[in-house]
């Protein structure tokens, strides 16, 4: 803007000679319409020479500016009548006019001379973008890496690769940064095999000793299943896979022929299982009487088998530890009933006594793997000590988590347990093929899942610690009473009798939960000290790193992909040329005297139009 001032004087000058070239054009065109091609060439050539020591007389004043500096910048302004310019309308005539200048454009070359601090790069705002002179301006070149290396916050990366000569110095450093990025590199991936291994540790925790706690559910099993005398001739023959037991009829022959009808196995079992009433021959809990009627039937692999304290609703509380302090009963396990063994089967037992199993109430009994024998003679104290262990769900291990929904996630069972889920895969077993479930199984529908059975461990589970110890029962003394009391002689009694004590070591718990050992807090911490340690960077410096990248990659992505536009100025050195549109837009002129541009391929485009008023500055030339 500032070199407006000089270019005004040369600029009027310029155009007071382009009206007189047009004048003079125009008379030259009224003069002789049928000039040959020679003489028009050379009168072309004589008016290109007077145009140009024109130009140089207007470029001459315009260095007379105030605000001229030491350094002139050229600017090539060219400029045509429209009446004079040679188009593709070579027959038609340019409009008369007061001077005899011939038909060619004139060309006015100015210089002007600057100011020493406008030749700088300046910030324009986005008035000075549609100045005559201004144009806008490009998006800013991505940093090479040695800029981006002298301002990164990575240790070294700036005496490695920054600006500067290229020397031993510069080179050590590089190979100090590779030697420490390569051990942190070593580090970080043996801390996350450490972490994808996922290990963990057990706590014990101690309760504090409790006023009350829940005394478990106890369920007992006579290991014979059947007794002998309370089988029948049909029960023999339905049982015989089971017992071994050759079928017969009432004479003792064997039975070549015998039919009888479908078993009913919930019938035989309890008809020929052994019964508590029989068994029980005293029972206390907690220095409180108890029968036959506190226990419930269940039935298992061995039958007809009975649970003390079965229901959760209704559950036993026991408030001492100690011996006295829970269970204590004595059972006569009747070895007089026990079948004989004809021959050997799956299902032959060789041993006298008792199973039992101590579970929680939301547990079914499991008592062919899960439970304990108590032999007859002795007596068997057992210390038990609640246990609640919490496991830890994928990925460090494989526990079922507890579902949010009410109803049961096993059919027939009112919670999910290990003894459950087993219990439910032996059945879809059966059921595949033999179309049939054993009384002990649950009575759910469905068939056989057909594919193996996985039974994980639920995450949050009780089950109870013991510690077993026996002594012999009956001595000599009270072999005899025990002889008169229960009219038995007293080699029956100490092969028959048992007495089983179950009790709390003391009112306390011990809680055991998995922990992770190694979690994401810690790999995190451990990562960013060997980050610091190595190469000092953290996650800000990542960030810088990755800026820099996507910097980079974009740049080039608009390099290959779009096509730059063509500016409307282009400045090379100190020469400045204006388009005719961008002049045209900043004129004043009317719209119905405006030129139009013709040939696109041509410098100045052919005019069309009749000239405007004599006063208009941009009708008569286009820069």
């Amino acid at each position: 803007r500032r070199g407006g001032a000089a270019l005004a004087p040369s600029l009027t000058r310029s155009l007071a000679g382009t009206h007189a070239g047009a004048d003079s054009c125009a008379g030259a065109d009224k003069g002789s319409h049928k000039e040959t091609i020679e003489e028009r060439d050379k009168r072309q050539q004589r008016q290109q020479r007077q145009r140009h020591h024109q130009g140089c007389g207007a470029a001459g004043s315009g260095s007379d500016s105030p605000t001229s500096g030491p350094h002139p910048v050229p600017i090539l302004f060219p400029v045509c009548p429209e009446g004079c310019w040679p188009g593709r309308d070579r027959g038609r005539k340019a409009p008369a006019g007061p001077s005899s200048w011939g038909q060619m454009p004139i060309e006015i070359v100015c210089k002007i001379k600057f100011a020493e601090e406008d030749a700088k790069p300046k910030e324009k705002e986005a008035g000075d973008e549609q100045s005559l002179l201004g144009a806008a301006q490009g998006a800013a070149a991505p940093r090479d890496l040695a800029t981006f290396a002298s301002t990164s916050t990575l240790h070294g990366l700036g005496r490695a690769c920054g600006p500067g000569p290229h020397g031993l110095r510069r080179t050590l450093w590089a190979l100090a940064l590779l030697t420490s990025l390569a051990a942190f590199l070593y580090q970080a991936a043996g801390l996350a095999r450490g972490y994808l291994t996922r290990p963990h540790l057990v706590v014990m925790d101690p309760a504090a000793p409790a006023p009350v706690a829940g005394f478990p559910a106890v369920t007992l099993c006579n290991i014979n299943r059947f007794r002998h005398s309370a089988l029948s001739d049909a029960d023999i023959f339905h049982l015989a896979n089971l017992t071994g037991l050759p079928p017969k009829d009432r004479d003792g022959h064997r039975a070549a022929g015998l039919r009888y009808p479908e078993p009913d196995m919930v019938d035989i079992l309890n008809r020929t299982g052994h019964q508590l009433a029989d068994m029980l021959k005293s029972c206390n809990f907690s220095g409180h009487h108890c029968s036959a009627s506190n226990f419930s039937v269940v039935y298992t692999r061995y039958g007809k088998c009975y649970t003390f304290n079965a229901d959760p609703q209704s559950s036993l509380p026991s408030r001492a530890g100690g011996m006295g302090s829970g269970l204590e009963i004595m059972l006569d396990i009747q070895q007089e009933e026990y079948l004989p063994i004809w021959r050997e089967t799956n299902e032959t037992s060789f041993e006298a006594g008792i199973r039992v199993q101590i579970h929680s109430q939301e547990e079914p009994p499991y008592i062919h793997q899960l439970g304990f024998g108590v032999s007859p003679g002795f007596q068997t104290f057992v210390s038990c000590q609640e246990q609640r262990l919490t496991y830890l769900p994928q990925p460090w291990g494989n526990c079922r988590a507890e579902s949010g929904l009410r109803e049961p996630e096993l059919q027939g069972y009112s919670a999910y347990s290990v003894s459950a889920c087993r219990l439910r895969c032996e059945k879809e077993a059966v059921l595949q093929r033999c179309h049939c479930r054993m009384v002990h199984m649950p009575d759910s529908l469905g068939g056989g899942s057909g594919g193996p059975c996985f039974c994980p461990t639920p995450c949050n589970l009780t089950r109870y610690g013991k510690e077993i110890s026996m002594v012999r029962i009956p001595n000599r003394g009270s072999a005899r009473y025990l002889a008169r009391k229960y009219n038995r002689n007293e080699t029956y009694i100490r092969e028959n009798f048992l007495v089983l004590d179950v009790f709390f070591e003391a009112l306390t718990s011990e809680a055991m939960e998995q922990r992770a050992a190694y979690g994401l807090s810690a790999l995190l911490g451990d990562l960013g000290g060997q980050m610091g340690l190595f190469i000092g960077a953290s996650i800000l410096t990542l960030l810088e790193i990755l800026d820099y990248i996507y910097e980079v990659s974009w740049d080039r992505l608009k390099r290959a992909w779009r096509r730059p536009k063509t500016p409307l100025r282009t400045s090379t050195g100190g020469i400045s040329t204006l388009g005719l549109q961008e002049l045209k837009e900043q004129s004043p002129c009317p719209s119905r005297g405006c030129a139009e541009g013709g040939g696109a391929s041509s410098l100045l485009p052919n005019h069309h139009h009749p000239h405007g008023p004599p006063g208009s500055l941009f009708e008569d030339f286009a820069c």
